[in-house]
């Protein structure tokens, strides 16, 4: 478990990260079968198949999200709050 918090603490201060936050989340909702974890230099997402899995990994977290759609796991867009009453 500490390894996964020192991860998330390092994440953050990637460039691109804040702004790939709400893809990842759509994209983990919308594919439970795709688990995407940050490995400290890379993130690595792994899609448990019926009787394999595969494993993706890339250094830039937008650029995994970007190879995972390219194999045919669309990700949907986040929903966006409606406008204030």
């Amino acid at each position: 478990m500490p390894i996964q918090w020192y991860a998330a603490c390092v994440a953050r201060y990637q460039p691109d990260y804040p702004d790939q936050v709400p893809r990842r989340q759509a994209y983990e909702r919308a594919h439970p079968e795709v688990t995407i974890t940050y490995m400290g230099p890379y993130w690595k997402a792994v899609i448990a198949g019926e009787h394999d899995q595969t494993t993706i990994s890339r250094h830039d977290l937008r650029v995994l999200l970007d190879a995972l759609e390219a194999e045919g796991q669309t990700a949907q867009e986040p929903e966006l709050p409606g406008p204030l009453p």
